[in-house]
């Protein structure tokens, strides 16, 4: 198998369906139909190293940077793996309880509002180096905040003794 490494605009993506797209190499006319899309750092690299995998589970590319394909070909990529990796992104927290240790939460999302609980906050709580949080809720669902520091001032308050 031959790893394909895609540094630019040399091959075209194409969306099939939410989550799968089609790959065609300008060079060489080859034609890759229903691939997958797998960010190989999907909390740091959020745009590069992306795997291209067949339906075999075979990688047959790798895109190193979204940002330098064409501009239809990134929307398609972008909107695969957005589909693929859809975490609710919160807004604000409405309320915060602690049970026997289990802390159940309120929030408003860009998907509407949730309700969800943590065991393990210093497992579940993940603040990372751009001011992003994950939470991963007792269920294995996923959460962002993409900024703490733009909550509003209630939420900041359930949230910061925390992080």
């Amino acid at each position: 198998m031959i790893l394909r490494y895609i540094d630019g605009p040399e091959a075209r993506f194409t969306l099939k369906d939410k989550i799968f797209v089609d790959m065609e190499f300008y060079h060489t006319g080859e034609v890759f139909k229903d691939m997958e899309l797998r960010r190989m750092f999907p909390v740091s690299g959020k745009n590069k190293y992306i795997a291209v995998i067949d339906g075999d589970g075979n990688e047959q590319a790798m895109i190193r940077d979204i940002s330098n394909l064409d501009e239809k070909s990134r929307k398609a990529v972008n909107d695969c793996l957005e589909e693929y990796y859809m975490m609710p992104r919160i807004l604000k927290f409405t309320e915060m309880t602690d049970k026997f240790g289990i802390w159940m939460w309120t929030a408003i999302t860009d998907k509407g509002e949730v309700k969800f609980e943590i065991r393990n906050h210093i497992t579940a709580v993940k603040p990372l180096f751009d001011n992003r949080v994950l939470i991963k809720d007792a269920n294995d669902n996923r959460y962002e905040i993409p900024d703490y520091t733009k909550l509003d001032k209630h939420s900041l308050k359930l949230i910061t003794p925390n992080l």
